[in-house]
């Protein structure tokens, strides 16, 4: 759901474990629990930001509350969002402003959901239709996605990365959402950076090669890219696996979630290493990718994505070993606070880089030393 519902929702677990059990068996409702039996667990951890932290906070604290054991859906990795306290606040409000004396619980409610659907009907309705429950009466249930896990990619003030004539527009960027993103693809981010900002700044890179004229294919370097496309695209639609795309695809989204997400440690990460290297070795000799060359075919377009998806996420789980330190959405266990939050080390004060060598192993870390002179390099906190 979307991150502005925030703005309005409290985000709570269940305080005793009773109750959870109770709630995933059915035999009780979220409505149920009073507001002594609720964990309001961001307001209490974070009392300065609330329910309003960031985003790899927020999810980082929701996955310590349902790997404790108080996640309130079937799979017990939920949480829920709760507007009973804004319908209560802008229904007050809209009586005063109405003129309404003495109005009834029924009637505030009534009033504040008016305004709630005003600003998030949409939200709301969609909600219902995939999980068919009416979030009007009953808390959302909701929980962290995958992307909140990932760093964007470095830009500089053009919005060029690190590689000559390769612009990273959107979320793609750290520039704007830091170490929450990468994962997702916000249009209004991307329109904002496309329509506003990339046109004068690109032309900056191309100005010096707008003259060059149409680009010669005839090198070794092309032939030899050309060459390992074309193997690779006859190679899915010819190999007579047993496992479709999406088998992988979600293998590995789950060892990405259970192993090198909001937060791992050095144990997990070795095994997702292992694992990630060994479902790589049966895509290659069982992926089974149906339909042809000459026609529109998405599966073999995934099925190129997916062998990508595989080789970084296994340098994902690498990279993730090595930094042993917690910082953004990168949170290791074996190195945090006594309270539970991240713990910045100064070794790891540096931008980095993976030189490709042909298997995610063998890949070469290069580090550029970051020198802070004009500010203090401080633990963040939210209390």
């Amino acid at each position: 759901m979307s991150e502005s519902l925030r703005n309005d929702g409290r985000i709570w677990v269940p305080k005793h474990m009773e109750d959870v059990l109770a709630i995933r068996e059915g035999s009780k409702k979220p409505t149920d629990l009073s507001e002594a039996q609720r964990d309001y667990y961001l307001e209490r951890r974070y009392p300065a930001f609330g329910n309003l932290v960031p985003r790899d906070v927020a999810s980082r604290a929701a996955k310590e509350r349902s790997d404790a054991g108080y996640g309130v859906n079937a799979t017990g990795e939920a949480v829920y969002l709760d507007f009973a306290a804004s319908f209560e606040r802008y229904g007050k409000e809209q009586a005063k402003i109405h003129n309404i004396p003495n109005p009834s619980e029924a009637k505030i409610k009534e009033l504040g959901q008016a305004i709630v659907k005003a600003k998030y009907g949409n939200l709301f309705q969609m909600y219902e239709k995939i999980v068919d429950e009416n979030p009007y009466e009953t808390p959302m249930m909701i929980y962290p996605a995958v992307h909140y896990t990932m760093g964007g990619v470095w830009v500089d003030y053009n919005l060029m990365t690190t590689i000559p004539g390769c612009y990273a527009i959107g979320e793609a960027n750290f520039s704007d959402h830091g170490a929450n993103r990468l994962g997702a693809s916000a249009l209004m981010q991307g329109l904002a950076d496309g329509y506003f900002v990339l046109p004068y700044t690109i032309g900056d890179y191309l100005a010096d090669d707008i003259r060059t004229g149409e680009i010669s294919t005839e090198s070794p370097e092309f032939e030899a890219a050309e060459k390992e496309v074309t193997e690779r695209i006859e190679f899915f639609i010819n190999n007579e696996g047993t496992h479709s795309v999406d088998y992988y695809h979600k293998k590995l989204g789950k060892i990405m979630w259970d192993k090198c997400g909001m937060s791992r440690n050095a144990e997990g990460l070795e095994t997702a290493i292992e694992e990630i290297s060994a479902l790589r070795k049966d895509f290659w000799k069982n992926v089974n990718v149906p339909g042809t060359t000459t026609e529109y075919n998405e599966q073999l377009a995934k099925a190129g994505r997916v062998a990508d998806f595989l080789e970084l996420g296994e340098l994902f789980a690498k990279d993730a070993l090595i930094r042993e330190e917690s910082a953004g959405g990168h949170f290791r266990e074996e190195h945090q606070t006594e309270d539970g939050e991240a713990k910045r080390i100064k070794e790891f004060q540096f931008v980095s880089a993976w030189e490709y060598k042909g298997e995610p192993k063998d890949a070469v870390l290069h580090k550029e030393e970051l020198a802070y002179e004009n500010i203090e390099v401080k633990e963040r906190s939210y209390k």
